[in-house]
């Protein structure tokens, strides 16, 4: 009954997930058109890349949305393990967008910087102020999921370095208008580029190593190994792999050689306690062990 009640509660916190996504999603489609038509009337290379930026969200709420959907689906004979990995291959596709989107970024910026123009800096201020409104909101509502879920992370780092950045756009357009100062434009896009670069780093080689099937950061082999040779009748463990799914689910495989023959009801009680203790010391939540006996 407990895991059936977990399984919808998570069913139906991924609708709240997906209604969140689908607004963000909205909202980000609205500032892209605003601003790619106020950077082209305006001049300001740092709106066009707000707005490239912006159309880099969509992308990757879309891909968000369609991953939170995918883990939805059931297992079934040629996919055994479901979509589960869907928000991970997600994470990383968001990160990498966001590191492809700051290198272009850079080159037009050192661009712009050797031929500075003027622009129209009211346009510039008030699309950032509208920019900085729909970011933030997109902001708030995927704050509280981007700290458990690696996908929504992806998607919130996009929106917040986004909101960052019409900050910037915002302050340039102040420089601009009360000061002149045009270069500022160039300035703030290389700024913006490479926070871009800093924030997408992490996350893409947190997705990278679960993709690669690489033992989690926070999981001690060697400690696990010196806690079963604890048990009485384990002699020896080898062929040892823990790797990560996904967000919720951590496996562990391993051959455990017994000192002795044991019978099958034995050994159910041997791997149920090795069980608690995986989940209780290491949050492993899957565990799968293959008995054999010692042989000197």
């Amino acid at each position: 009954m407990s895991h059936d009640h977990l399984h919808n509660h998570r069913h139906d916190h991924n609708d709240l997930r997906g209604r969140n996504l689908l607004i963000s999603i909205f909202l980000n489609v609205v500032i892209t058109v605003a601003q790619v038509i106020g950077g082209v009337l305006s001049g300001s290379l740092a709106l066009l890349s707000d707005a490239l930026h912006n159309f880099s969200d969509v992308i990757s709420l879309i891909v968000s949305y369609v991953a939170n959907r995918l883990t939805k689906k059931k297992a079934s004979l040629n996919k055994t393990f479901g979509y589960k990995r869907a928000e991970i291959l997600a994470a990383f596709i968001n990160a990498s967008t966001l590191i492809i989107v700051a290198v272009l970024l850079i080159v037009e910026a050192v661009d712009r910087f050797q031929n500075p123009r003027e622009i129209e800096s009211d346009l510039v201020i008030w699309l950032s102020l509208i920019a900085i409104l729909g970011n933030g909101f997109s902001v708030l509502l995927l704050k509280k999921d981007s700290q458990s879920n690696m996908n929504m992370r992806s998607a919130y780092l996009h929106l917040i370095t986004d909101m960052m950045a019409s900050v910037a756009v915002l302050i340039g357009g102040l420089l601009m208008k009360f000061y002149q100062i045009f270069r500022i434009d160039s300035a703030l896009t290389l700024a913006i580029a490479l926070y871009l670069i800093y924030m997408g780093y992490d996350l893409l080689m947190a997705s990278t190593k679960v993709l690669m099937l690489f033992t989690p950061d926070t999981i001690p082999v060697d400690k696990i190994v010196e806690e079963l040779h604890q048990f009485e009748s384990i002699k020896n463990v080898h062929h040892i792999h823990v790797w990560q799914l996904n967000e919720n689910e951590i496996h562990f495989e391993a051959h455990i050689d017994f000192e002795k023959d044991i019978t099958l009801s034995h050994f159910d009680k041997i791997l149920h306690e090795v069980e608690i203790l995986l989940f209780d010391k290491f949050e492993i939540n899957h565990v799968n062990i293959q008995p054999r006996i010692w042989k000197r």
